[in-house]
């Protein structure tokens, strides 16, 4: 990402909607409070309702998720441990999934010593104080020295399988000079995935077996989930789909979105976007992954990763993946459909914001940061009738391994129908009593999502099962989930 500082004069500033564009609107959020170079904004999804801002100087802040809130809280202040200006500093923040009973979260940052280097770091919340870390209880899990002081990535996230996600830029400069990204010897360019729970060997945390270098011979990275990558600010993980999307920043053609899959090469430098660039023509695209999306210079300047919006204010905008671009400030969202079907929509063409980060809260509602200091929410005046949606053709039956799981009292659950009929989708305890019917009625075919949110219950084992009766039949599926409290 390019950190350009730029001027922001944005209180009460709404999206402009010209013919044709769909009815988004975005609203200060928490206009009593500012911050500092916000580059995150989380929820530690443990019930409380609270939202953390990850300040780029070293200060994460917490406060309840309520637009009268006056006063945040220092969860963590690490300025005197952190590097930062330009694109260093306090980059990354995720919450462990079990988080409410372990209280351990993970830090991405850059420090400086006898070199520039990225490390990632486990910390303990406060056993006193829920709105405070424990500064002394740092684990280092990993350090990469950075031969350059920009495209340092930043983002972590947890994935579906519980694993560590963590991304990292090819170490700086133009054109990447030492072919980082190509090279699976080293972590740069590259997003990795790791185990926290486990150790392995000297190293704080395990490989997951199905790594694609796991126990390979050549002296390739074990940690590697995805390669070939410039600088990835910021991924997430799509709830209902599993789909790891990703923005990555361009060199000075291309801005691209990467859907990211295990042991895929999305071609950095051999290619910018969906162009050549090393060599500029004629470039080996044998075994590259090719972008989900890309665009030029006409549309903006450093890509802004978003998130799947999965939430319940925008009806109409559940399934797109939202964006941006920090230099242009527009915003798009995008509905992918499979290879060669995607579908993508300005939301706000105005470039009235330095994008620096996306973040969603617990109940899904989306919300973005601006360098400035502001944050806004996503709302609409209208319904979204205008972006023209179509429905994924969907010709198998399934349905999707809820997200989170383990879960504390809400999870997304996900399913695909390949043609009209009565779906059932209940939850059942381990004798096979119903606990809950989340969905009894007629529906279509395509892709569907929910949420179930059920406190009175205890910790423990669930099970979701879905079923289908229509014409093409009668069609079920059960999958486990993991209530923890």
């Amino acid at each position: 990402m390019r950190l350009i500082l730029v001027t922001l004069w944005l209180c009460g500033w709404f999206v402009a909607l010209a013919a044709g564009q769909p009815a988004v609107e975005l609203e200060r959020a928490f206009p009593s409070l500012e911050f500092s170079s916000p580059v995150g904004l989380q929820s530690a999804h443990d019930g409380t309702n609270r939202i953390f801002i990850v300040e780029q100087d070293g200060v994460i802040k917490v406060f309840h998720n309520n637009d009268t809130v006056t006063t945040v809280r220092i969860f963590l202040d690490f300025r005197d441990s952190v590097t930062s200006g330009g694109e260093t500093g306090l980059l990354g923040l995720a919450f462990h999934p079990q988080y409410e009973t372990n209280g351990y979260f993970y830090i991405n940052y850059t420090r400086q010593t006898d070199s520039l280097r990225t490390v990632v770091s486990r910390f303990s919340v406060s056993t006193s104080d829920p709105d405070s870390a424990d500064p002394t209880s740092q684990q280092v899990l990993l350090r990469v020295t950075q031969p350059y002081s920009n495209h340092n990535g930043g983002d972590l996230a947890f994935g579906p399988d519980g694993f560590l996600y963590v991304a990292l830029g090819d170490g700086g400069a133009g054109g990447d000079p030492q072919n980082n990204a190509q090279n699976r010897s080293v972590l740069l360019g590259k997003i990795l995935r790791v185990d926290v729970d486990t150790s392995g060997g000297e190293l704080p945390y395990g490989i997951p077996p199905d790594n694609p270098f796991a126990g390979n011979a050549s002296g390739w990275r074990e940690e590697i989930f995805a390669y070939g990558l410039r600088n990835p600010w910021r991924f997430s993980f799509d709830p209902v789909t599993g789909f790891l999307w990703c923005g990555d920043v361009g060199q000075g053609a291309r801005e691209e979105i990467d859907l990211i899959a295990n042991g895929n090469n999305y071609g950095w430098r051999i290619m910018e976007g969906m162009l050549c660039y090393s060599p500029s023509s004629g470039c080996d695209m044998t075994g590259l992954t090719l972008p989900v999306w890309d665009y030029d210079r006409a549309s903006g300047g450093s890509i802004t990763g978003g998130y799947v919006y999965r939430g319940q204010r925008l009806p109409d905008l559940v399934g797109y993946y939202v964006y941006g671009d920090f230099v242009s400030g527009r915003i798009w969202a995008l509905e992918y459909g499979g290879p060669g079907s995607v579908t993508n929509v300005a939301l706000d063409t105005t470039g009235a914001y330095s994008l620096s980060a996306f973040g969603i809260d617990e109940a899904g509602d989306l919300f973005c940061c601006t360098l400035g200091g502001e944050i806004f929410r996503f709302t609409s005046r209208a319904p979204l009738t205008n972006i023209g949606r179509s429905r994924l053709n969907i010709s198998s039956f399934g349905i999707f391994q809820n997200f989170p799981n383990p879960f504390n009292s809400s999870t997304a659950i996900g399913y695909d129908l390949p043609f009209n009929g009565r779906v059932n989708l209940t939850i059942f305890d381990p004798l096979g009593r119903e606990i809950d019917v989340i969905v009894d009625e007629e529906q279509s075919s395509g892709r569907h999502g929910i949420h179930w949110t059920r406190t009175q219950i205890s910790s423990g084992l669930f099970y979701c099962r879905l079923t289908l009766t229509g014409s093409g039949g009668s069609l079920s599926g059960t999958i486990p989930l993991l209530l923890v409290k």
